[in-house]
């Protein structure tokens, strides 16, 4: 079992940063990928970035890619989302979740991840 808990979510003003946290616990291999994902109001969940456990696999969406960063600290076994130059469209709940996939970590977007934090929000203002 893996237990998520994110955090860092609030408000900021367009153009602003933040930084979201995924603390996981339990039994993480270094083989997992640890994923954020995001669901704004009346939309469908959208990937936002994925990485590895180990090496230096990452993938973002399009939508975020030069914007924000993920990166993660084995030591504290957290992932972090640094979120720069935000855009009201940002505005959504930020979910971290973690999977046992071995494949290409391009295909993350698309998986049925194993387990979910229970999200953070993040409200850009206009």
């Amino acid at each position: 079992q893996v237990q998520l808990v994110e955090s860092g979510g609030g408000l900021v003003q367009a153009g602003g940063s933040l930084r979201l946290s995924c603390a996981a616990s339990g039994r993480i291999f270094s083989s997992y990928v640890t994923a954020w994902f995001r669901q704004a109001p009346g939309k469908e969940r959208e990937f936002v970035a994925a990485i590895r456990w180990s090496g230096s696999s990452t993938y973002y969406a399009d939508s975020v890619k030069g914007r924000f960063t993920i990166s993660r600290d084995n030591a504290k076994n957290t992932v972090y989302l640094q979120m720069n130059s935000l855009k009201p469209d940002d505005t959504a709940v930020y979910n971290c979740a973690v999977d046992s996939f071995l494949g290409p970590i391009a295909k993350v977007p698309t998986r049925g991840m194993d387990y979910w934090g229970k999200g953070t929000l993040v409200t850009v203002s206009a």
